[in-house]
């Protein structure tokens, strides 16, 4: 592999322009293919095989007008004033009749046939509840609700499909509508609820992040044009990459967060790769005095090989995410997978080829002057007194770093799995508004209602209007229902369609013990009834998913633990190395969710964070951080553990060996932690509750994982074994291959050359 990279980065050096535009030529393609499919994304987060699901589907295929999705629209008034005042109701009745009248939304009207099953149980769902229907002209306005004190309606309304298949024009057609009812003077106020909100956007906040990577970048390398180098590339390959994955928009069904993942990830490594190699190639024209295009090739046969196994590494980690087999996650970690593969090309090839346009200004006479005053005081570097530092007070480091993250992990203990709901949007978002407005005039339960399908257990019997209405009366009467409205019977009369309106939010346990109690078979609610109860609907969905979800963590923990030794053991030789840097990683991992607990779902620093109210945590992020996070926190490994072996093979023993190989990666290490923390970080403050809390997740735990497990506690638990920690068995020896991460067959095979040519 290091000879093969050497010779890559020879040819790219010798013939820049030819590397150059075979790349710029991929970028044209993905720009064409864009310009012909468009760009396309969803929202649609499904898992097949969850309850919610199969239900959806029957309903798809027995009623499909009853599948749809559901949204809903809050009007209000000042306090003290009400709604149903004549003018104020003629602009109601317009904007939620020209609702009705869209393409994909249902009219009421339309489902006159079954308005006499539907009212067999109105008598029992017109409770004595604070709120009732929006009366105009003596008849109620179908889909509104008014509140108590006649201050907030609720337009409640359904399409024909789900919202992750609407065309992208319908929900802003639909807010665009309702907002006529703002117009001067009408004192009205409408709110669009959560469902109808846009895609996640890119660009404002992330370029904060970018911007404090150039700095480090010219801090680390030294000049604009070295910093500028990493930049160039990342950039393109996140261009790639993303344009790529919107280009084949039409062939795979890809979730809104799946480009902004793509972007996060493609900043980073695509960054901290080419630094990598850039790095080595000065390293090596100022401490072995080698020509720019020597020192380039040899980068890319030593450093570069180290890329290349971090970034399959981070690559097996993703694609380890299809053995769980969701759908969309699969799509997700693919997406960054190529994300990491297209950055890793692009450091091996586009690199040297633009190292080579750079030639030796890649080095300004400056620096050549000052490394050589620098080399004097190499002793005195702050680098070097930390390595002793870790050596010499190795088990207080290792007993402190341990009880720490140890610390920092409790509160996953109480870690709650959700989908980020309205309730902890921000508080001038229209998500947290609405949720507010209808939890204020409704109640929270308004916000997630339920949708049950009730069907007989014995297939030869019909739903008759008496059980409809019996089963609604029952339902009514739990503790934890609002309200329960009978929507209509199946043509065949073996299915009914009921909407419940739970007391709690759709993210509170209380909903989702609810959710699991309909569903019980031997219920006394659905034996007393002889039938099975079906409950779906957006809340029942994340119930599931986040159920899916938290039982698949542990399996893909186990992979990704068992991944890391078999690959540390390839790459390390050693047995001692695999099983540090796993511990390392597990102490890492619970740490950073025990503390995006305690900020995300608990409210703790969350003015500093750019956030109002704590809520779950968004349900696929411990599987995908866990991925991303593992195969970055081997990068780490690898280039830090990879230079101690280096010292090692080359004759320093033990802690000296630690010590040194310390000094030599540590600075590129620490630069590259740094820009990783701060491209993560600036998804932070990004305005989707999902990306804040990844962009934190991710960034919070390299911070944790490259500052405080890699750069101190892996030198202290390296210094504690010594040579030791190289141990390989004999038989094992000889089993493995010998994959050559740092080049020393290369430089040993290019040494003895050069001393035959002399």
């Amino acid at each position: 592999m290091s000879t093969f990279l050497y010779r890559l980065g020879k040819s790219a050096y010798a013939k820049p322009w030819a590397f150059i535009a075979i790349w710029i030529l991929i970028l044209g393609v993905v720009g064409t293919l864009i310009g012909v499919n468009g760009i396309q994304s969803s929202s649609e987060m499904k898992i097949e095989g969850t309850e919610s699901q199969k239900v959806l589907d029957k309903l798809t295929k027995e009623l499909p007008a009853a599948a749809g999705g559901q949204a809903s629209i809050a009007f209000t008034v000042p306090d003290g004033e009400r709604l149903d005042t004549p003018e104020r109701t003629a602009l109601l009745l317009k904007a939620i009749n020209d609702v009705y009248n869209m393409e994909y939304v249902i009219n009421p009207a339309e489902l006159a046939a079954q308005a006499a099953a539907a009212a067999a149980g109105q008598a029992a769902a017109a409770q004595a509840v604070p709120f009732g229907p929006l009366i105009v002209d003596g008849a109620p306005v179908p889909g509104v609700m008014l509140s108590a004190n006649g201050s907030i309606a609720l337009f409640q309304f359904q399409f024909t499909v789900q919202q992750t298949s609407l065309p992208a024009d319908v929900p802003d057609n639909i807010i665009n509508t309702v907002a006529e009812v703002e117009q001067s003077g009408s004192g009205i106020t409408a709110i669009p609820s959560d469902s109808l909100k846009s895609m996640p956007a890119i660009g404002s906040t992330e370029a904060i992040g970018v911007a404090v990577a150039a700095i480090v970048l010219f801090l680390t390398l030294g000049s604009v044009v070295a910093a500028g180098l990493p930049l160039l590339t990342a950039l393109l390959g996140v261009g790639i990459s993303v344009g790529g994955a919107f280009a084949l928009g039409s062939l795979i069904q890809m979730n809104d967060i799946t480009p902004v993942l793509a972007v996060m990830i493609g900043l980073a490594v695509g960054i901290d790769y080419s630094l990598f190699i850039v790095n080595r190639q000065r390293r090596l024209i100022l401490d072995e005095k080698l020509s720019a295009a020597e020192a380039a090739s040899r980068a890319l046969g030593t450093a570069g090989s180290a890329v290349f196994f971090a970034g399959l590494t981070v690559i097996i980690a993703l694609c380890g995410m299809l053995v769980i087999g969701i759908g969309f996650l699969s799509t997700m970690a693919l997406v960054a997978a190529a994300s990491v593969l297209i950055n890793v090309l692009l450091a091996l090839s586009l690199l040297p080829a633009l190292l080579g346009l750079v030639g030796e200004r890649i080095v300004t006479a400056k620096a050549r002057t000052k490394h050589s005053t620098a080399a004097k005081k190499s002793q005195h570097s702050f680098s070097h007194r930390w390595a002793n530092a870790t050596v010499k007070y190795r088990w207080a480091i290792i007993v402190l770093v341990v009880l720490v993250l140890g610390t920092a992990a409790i509160p996953v203990t109480k870690m709650e799995l959700g989908i980020p709901s309205g309730a902890s949007a921000n508080l001038d978002t229209p998500a947290r508004q609405s949720y507010d407005v209808i939890s204020k005039g409704f109640g929270e339960g308004f916000n997630g209602p339920l949708l049950l399908v009730a069907e007989t257990k014995n297939p030869s019997e019909k739903i008759s209007m008496p059980i409809l209405g019996k089963l609604v009366q029952e339902l009514q009467m739990h503790d934890n229902v609002t309200l329960v409205s009978p929507l209509g019977v199946s043509p065949t009369g073996d299915l009914a369609i009921i909407s419940l309106i739970p007391k709690t939010g759709p993210t509170d346990t209380a909903t989702r013990d609810l959710v699991q109690e309909l569903r019980d078979p031997n219920s006394a609610l659905t034996s007393g009834n002889n039938i099975n109860l079906g409950v779906t609907g957006f809340t029942a969905i994340n119930i599931d998913m986040s159920s899916k979800l938290s039982d698949a963590f542990p399996v893909y923990i186990g992979i990704i633990v068992i991944l890391s030794l078999i690959i540390l053991l390839l790459v390390f030789r050693s047995i001692i190395v695999p099983i540090k840097a796993t511990v390392g990683f597990v102490l890492s991992i619970i740490a950073t969710f025990g503390v995006t607990t305690a900020v995300y779902q608990w409210g703790w620093l969350h003015s500093l964070f750019g956030f109002d109210t704590g809520g779950p945590l968004l349900s696929f992020m411990p599987i995908l951080v866990t991925g991303i996070l593992y195969g970055l926190a081997m990068d780490y490994q690898v280039f830090l553990v990879s230079s101690m072996r280096e010292a090692y093979v080359h004759g320093r023993q033990g802690k000296d060996s630690v010590i040194h190989g310390y000094d030599l990666a540590s600075r590129v290490v620490l630069a590259a932690g740094v820009i990783m923390v701060s491209v993560f970080a600036g998804f932070i403050f990004a305005p989707d509750a999902m990306i804040k809390q990844i962009g934190f997740a991710l960034a919070f735990g390299i911070l944790i994982d490259a500052f405080i497990v890699r750069m101190t506690l892996v030198p202290a638990v390296m210094a504690v074994f010594g040579d030791k920690a190289w141990w390989l068995p004999k038989w094992l020896d000889r089993l493995l291959p010998n994959l050559d991460v740092e080049g020393d067959k290369l430089i040993a095979r290019l040494n003895a050359e050069s001393g035959q040519n002399k």
